[in-house]
């Protein structure tokens, strides 16, 4: 974890066998489009607490662990310094899991869905995490994934790796 910079949120991607439980959300950011679980810390709350915290909440399913794989961070070409971020995890099912779905929860719709179908490059109804999620399901490393953005088009993209495989509480 970057020590020099606390950020306000956290995403997991819980994989099953080949497939990856996925938001629809029902609000913004990323109104409309397939994403991760996550959300906000709370006060004195860490960023494995928050997921963990998150994903019960959100799809009612209880982790007892998350793999910690980075952060992905985001600014603007104006800025010279980066203005947001989120802690990012993986949590691994067994392939055996039940949890059906489709699944109508307060943040919107619960699905399965292939990460081939995922990871398509003409999928155009998922958020930007089809920039980070290959190296976070299968490189042991952790990553800053910083975007650059111009307006809502990502202008830059590069993943930093961290150096050893950082813990996180």
């Amino acid at each position: 974890m970057n020590e020099k910079i606390m950020f306000k949120y956290t995403i997991c991607f819980i994989k099953r066998g080949n497939e990856i439980l996925m938001l629809n959300r029902e609000s913004s950011s990323w109104m409309g489009m397939w994403n991760g679980v996550g959300g906000k810390l709370e006060k004195d709350e860490t960023p494995k607490q928050c997921i963990l915290r998150e994903v019960k909440e959100e799809t009612g399913i209880s982790l007892s662990d998350v793999e910690y794989k980075g952060n992905v961070i985001w600014g603007n070409e104006e800025s010279e310094s980066y203005y947001g971020g989120m802690y990012a995890f993986i949590a691994r099912l067994p392939d055996t899991y039940e949890y059906n779905t489709p699944v109508k929860m307060d943040e919107g719709i619960l699905d399965w869905k292939n990460i081939n179908w995922l990871l398509h490059p003409e999928n155009m109804g998922v958020a930007n995490f089809t920039y980070f999620l290959p190296k976070m399901l299968n490189d042991p490393h952790t990553y800053d994934h910083n975007f650059i953005y111009e307006g809502d088009e990502v202008k830059d993209f590069r993943s930093v790796m961290l150096g050893e495989v950082l813990k996180v509480k």
